[in-house]
């Protein structure tokens, strides 16, 4: 079994809090785990993406070949448009629908849903509609992660254990608001 996984984003959107979850759940269920560092502007605002390969034997390389992706798993819509080249024929693309507007030709978002849409595996989730009802905008990462559970190697009470192991040092609150993040994203992407 392999299942690679490029997560694209813009900074500030949690794209390094996305991959360190599904790698710490991926080793405590025994898989391989390589990731590379998340490439992008640390800044708000600016891209970001992240290879992160999971299997049940040694991965000799953390990136990812063009075409060979089994999930594009976007917190941003032209980023995910960014990295399709990555996305294996059978793969499936997970993607918040609200934009990052941080270029001034960003195109017409209903134009850049329709493209991702006409992907053969597609599903798109209102991120910040969730994340906001989970009580906090900022859980939209983990709002992704719970969409992504869907098609993950990895079982979700193994994923919401890291996720509370990652936010605990911010408290009981900030770790509700993730699990039900993550929780909301995994119920809307099996609609």
């Amino acid at each position: 079994m392999k299942f690679d996984i490029i997560v694209a984003g813009v900074g500030g959107q949690g794209v390094l809090s996305v991959s360190a979850v599904i790698a710490s759940a991926a080793m405590e269920e025994g898989l391989q785990v390589k990731q590379s560092e998340v490439h992008g502007m640390a800044q708000r605002g600016g891209a970001v993406l992240a290879n992160l390969r999971l299997s049940d034997r040694p991965i000799a390389s953390d990136l990812i070949a063009h075409g060979r992706a089994s999930l594009v798993l976007g917190m941003e819509p032209l980023e995910v448009l960014r990295y399709l080249e990555y996305l294996a024929p059978d793969g499936t693309v997970i993607t918040s629908i609200h934009a990052v507007k941080n270029i001034a030709e960003y195109p017409p978002l209903d134009d850049v849903l329709a493209a991702i849409r006409r992907l053969p595996h597609a599903v798109l989730i209102d991120g910040d509609t969730l994340a906001r009802e989970a009580g906090s905008l900022r859980a939209v990462n983990m709002v992704m992660v719970g969409a992504a559970s869907r098609v993950l190697p990895i079982r979700p009470e193994t994923l919401e254990h890291f996720i509370a192991t990652r936010f605990r040092s911010k408290g009981d609150q900030v770790v509700q608001q993730n699990l039900q993040a993550f929780r909301a994203g995994r119920e809307a992407a099996a609609a």
